[in-house]
């Protein structure tokens, strides 16, 4: 019944927009439609396509044929075509320069003379390639192109030039309309790396997607730019997570800054996909609303997100994040702040992404703010997603023009200094008001303040003595040593760039001295960086309940001045990766390399078993695999660390986050984490160890760019001593290396639940290692099949092998035959956060 009435309450809305169509219909100036192929004009809706006998352009070539078919299933203008066998083109008058859409019509019909399936052709304009090699066969039903393209000369050419010698081209209807030139904004964001893109509003764009979320079909004749927008429905991943909303009243363009109905008309303003609120308060429920696309890998878009806060009834109620594909776009956005503080309010955010090669699926999803206090809920009212011809690299328009300009470009640019300095002035009043006042709604960002566990702040005691001191806050939680950053400062010469030993998404990795020779490595945080406070609390929380000697030791941590800095062990022998390539390193042996897998095994192992709930690591890859001076392998940076279900739940809700290369499929599909996840990233962490080359590199032929599938098509053809790093290729034994290859096979399972879990990774490992000895009585079988029951030196790792700490005082020092590396964490950047 709830359905049947929200049915009808859109079909109203929808007539109600109609008219209002009707009554603010854009005029454009340029507005040339054309029934190619026919002789006679064809009325769709309220527009007319006109014969293409028409003075109004010229139509330039010298051959052309004109065909029809009798099928009436399909609409009037795909029931026409113009046909091409040289190179021609269509000249149109433009009296408007700026921003047109071109819109073609194909489709590839069977006639008595000609098959246009068999077509091939290009399309371009004196500025830009449209369509390259277009094969018709691809237009075997009709097929709708559209371009925004940015217009500078007084005559539009439009050439369609068949590839192929017997080829030819066709066309069965074109649209050249003028639009608003603030349709396009000339800036964008970018998510990775974040920043600003400048240059948009010249950019040739195509449209790949335009969705209506949460509401029903838009047609030309209810949108004053005459677009077509979807519903979203077939592209949600979980419809469980969402609902459609809808809205009666009128949407507030005059309060909006410059949204009007050609950006996007008011019946997309007036529905919306939200967040299922129900689901969403279930206790530690964290989940996001996910749409996923079909897009190119290695190409370039520009997203642009519709929003309308039609679901409050006051104002800041409604904070949410927005997400593109494993990346943070928007944290804890307020439409109440960013539509003028009126509700209903339309409002538009644009971001340019660059797809990776080897990436074909586009998400975007919205999810629960991470601000306290605040109802889980988000919403998206509409989305574009429009193809970009350029590469999509931020990069600034440079101003092109002769000595007479210097002049204008000095005026502006100090006119731009003195406009920021009176901004800063004003921020800085603001923020001291706001200090002051410490009343009134949320803020709408986290700032950089003292770290704190269940609502104390931690006061920073460091500085009173040589090392600093041990902190513990809330229910005995030991943070573990607390230091001044005036000794950080003097450990690491002042942050010196030459004592710089990495760079990760967190920021710098410095070596350091403590006053008592003790060599630590220091992991600053940067403010610009895309993590903050979250990825700090989260490691100071794990590492300091967590002891194993295969996992990292964290020494202590400081917040004064709003830094936030990290304190571990140093790690004499660096990161495994730099050991496998990369760098001059010497050679590991392939014994050598078991061993350090099995330690890794065993860290991980410890992380998912070894608390009352699993602690599911989420950025596992050789680069967070650290070596001591002994080669012993420690697992680090836990800054994206997840606690697993609860017991009565099979995996957790959460955006995608992790390094591309390494993550899980169905994590990345579905959005569900589980320790399994793990598995697969070490899966291919086993795979970097036997090839000792990258996960992800573009420089390589197509079908060896990714080492997970590449290597994957070597072990089901049982040639993966093919593949294997050539310096160690004459080392192996063959029972290690199958039994080595299979249990890879089975961490690389799509489905989770084809994966085993950690501890029977750990079994095989060391099985491989007994194996490549030659020294154990076991026979070659097919061991990971049966994994009935666990070695007793697996059993017991826990009790072993790793030791719970509650306080990080002098007593730390009884851990030396545990903890038996000197550790640093996240040397190299993680690629997918």
């Amino acid at each position: 019944m709830f359905a049947r009435m929200v049915e009808m309450g859109i079909y109203v809305l929808m007539m109600f927009m109609a008219v209002l169509y009707v009554c603010n219909a854009f005029t454009p100036i340029d507005n040339y439609l054309i029934d190619c192929g026919s002789l006679s004009n064809t009325t769709v809706g309220q527009r007319t396509f006109m014969a293409d006998t028409s003075l109004s352009w010229t139509l330039t070539t010298s051959t052309n044929s004109m065909a029809n078919t009798s099928s009436n299933s399909v609409s009037s203008l795909y029931q026409k075509a113009r046909i091409f066998t040289n190179p021609s083109s269509y000249s149109f008058p433009i009296k408007q320069q700026g921003r047109h859409f071109i819109r073609l019509y194909f489709f590839a019909f069977s006639s008595q003379s000609f098959k246009l399936s068999t077509a091939n052709f290009s399309v371009s304009t004196q500025d830009s390639v449209l369509l390259h090699s277009f094969p018709a066969n691809s237009a075997s039903t009709p097929l709708f192109k559209e371009y925004s393209v940015n217009i500078t000369h007084s005559t539009l050419i439009l050439s369609f030039v068949p590839t192929a010698n017997k080829s030819l081209a066709f066309i069965n209807a074109i649209e050249v309309v003028s639009v608003p030139d603030n349709l396009i904004s000339d800036t964008a964001q970018t998510v990775n790396p974040l920043g600003n893109y400048q240059g948009l509003s010249v950019e040739p764009l195509e449209t790949v997607f335009r969705i209506n979320n949460g509401g029903p079909l838009v047609t030309p004749a209810n949108d004053t730019l005459w677009r077509t927008w979807q519903p979203d429905q077939s592209f949600l991943l979980d419809k469980n997570f969402s609902k459609p909303v809808s809205y009666s009243g009128n949407i507030n363009y005059a309060a909006s800054s410059g949204v009007t109905r050609e950006i996007a008309p008011d019946v997309v303003y007036s529905t919306a996909t939200e967040l299922v609120s129900t689901i969403s308060t279930t206790q530690n429920a964290r989940f996001n609303v996910t749409w996923q696309f079909d897009v190119d890998a290695g190409s370039s878009y520009l997203i642009r997100m519709h929003f309308c806060d039609i679901v409050s009834t006051t104002l800041n109620e409604l904070y949410f994040s927005v997400y593109i594909s494993s990346y943070s776009a928007v944290s804890n956005l307020d439409l109440s702040a960013a539509s003028a503080n009126v509700l209903a309010t339309p409002y538009y955010m644009d971001f340019v992404v660059k797809m990776d090669d080897g990436l074909s699926k586009l998400n975007i999803s919205i999810g629960p703010s991470s601000l306290d206090n605040v109802l889980p809920d988000g919403i998206l009212n509409g989305l574009e997603i429009m193809k970009m011809n350029s590469s999509g690299t931020a990069h600034v328009v440079s101003p092109q023009g002769s000595k007479a300009n210097v002049g204008v470009i000095v005026g502006a640019v100090l006119g731009a200094v003195a406009a920021l300095a009176i901004a800063v002035c004003i921020v800085f009043t603001l923020l001291k008001r706001r200090r002051r006042s410490r009343m009134g709604r949320k803020p709408n960002t986290k700032a950089w303040l003292p770290f704190s566990i269940n609502g104390t702040i931690s006061q920073s005691l460091g500085s009173r003595f040589s090392n600093g001191t041990t902190a513990t806050l809330g229910q005995n939680v030991s943070l573990g040593y607390q230091f001044s950053f005036a000794v950080l400062q003097e450990a690491t010469n002042n942050f010196d760039e030459a004592w710089v030993i990495g760079v990760g998404g967190f920021g710098k990795v410095y070596k350091g001295v403590l006053r008592d020779e003790t060599r630590v490595a220091v992991k600053r945080g940067n403010p610009k960086s895309q993590q903050g406070l979250n990825e700090f609390r989260t490691e100071i929380e794990l590492l300091s309940r967590l002891r194993h000697r295969h996992l990292v030791s964290l020494i202590g941590y400081c917040d004064e001045r709003n830094e936030m800095i990290l304190v571990y062990e140093y790690m004499e022998k660096g990161t495994l990766k730099n050991h496998l390539y990369g760098s001059d390193l010497p050679n590991l042996s392939w014994k050598q390399r078991l061993e350090i897998c099995i330690g890794s095994a065993r860290g991980l192992h410890y992380l998912h078993t070894g608390q009352a709930k699993a602690i599911i690591h989420r950025d596992v890859k050789s680069a967070n695999i650290l070596l001591d001076e002994n080669l012993m392998a420690k697992v680090a940076d836990f800054g994206l660390s997840k606690t697993g279900p609860e017991l009565d739940q099979t995996h957790v809700s959460t955006a995608v986050k992790g390094s591309f290369g390494y993550l899980d499929p169905e994590y990345f599909r579905r959005q569900q984490l589980t320790e399994k996840s793990d598995v697969y990233s070490f899966g291919v962490v086993l795979l970097e160890v036997l090839c000792a080359r990258p996960v992800i590199d573009p420089t390589l032929p197509r079908e060896m760019v990714n080492l997970a599938e590449w290597a994957m098509k070597f072990q089901r053809r049982g040639e993966l001593d093919q593949i294997i790093d050539p310096r160690i290729a004459g080392t192996i034994r063959p029972g290690s290396l199958r039994k080595f290859g299979e249990t890879v096979e089975k961490c690389l399972a799509d489905c989770g639940v084809d994966r085993p879990g950690m501890g029977d990774v750990l079994w095989n490992l060391e099985y491989v290692l007994q194996l490549q000895d030659a020294e154990s009585g076991f026979t070659d079988v097919d061991s990971i099949t049966r994994i009935d029951e666990l070695p007793t030196q697996v059993q017991n790792i826990n009790t072993t092998e790793s030791v719970t700490v509650g306080v990080l005082d002098q007593s730390a020092n009884d851990l030396s035959d545990v903890s038996m590396s000197r550790v640093f964490s996240q040397l190299v950047k993680s690629e997918g956060r």
